[in-house]
């Protein structure tokens, strides 16, 4: 015999298709997962970035981009739940007297998987 039968080849399907039912959701689970983690690091590294030129300069930054030009990022990191460089949103500092950005917070709909609003991190 050079060949398998029809019985044996749908039983190798049956048994592929039962095992990514039993993988696929916890593969997606786990790459939404790893977004929110990505998102809490950026958002970390920029507010640190934020207060390093905040002290250096004695201003805040006008721009993201003004934190990479002054070597305080290599790059405008992108938000990994909106996959963009362009939807953070920029928040101006608490004293009234002051201009530029003092935070940032994510500009994605929704809630990370652990129910809280992506705009609240």
């Amino acid at each position: 015999m050079f060949g398998f039968t029809l019985i044996e080849l749908l039983v190798v399907l049956s048994i592929v298709a039962l095992l990514l039912s039993i993988a696929a959701p916890r593969y997606f689970g786990s790459i939404d997962k790893s977004k929110d983690q990505a998102l809490q690091e950026n958002l970390r590294v920029v507010r640190i970035s934020l207060d390093r030129f905040y002290a250096d300069k004695g201003r805040w930054p006008k721009t993201l981009e003004e934190l990479v030009e002054q070597h305080y990022l290599h790059a405008v990191p992108v938000d990994p739940v909106t996959e963009s460089r362009s939807s953070w949103i920029l928040l101006p500092p608490k004293n009234k007297e002051e201009t530029g950005i003092a935070d940032v917070k994510s500009g994605a709909p929704g809630a990370s998987k652990n129910g809280r609003a992506y705009e609240s991190l």
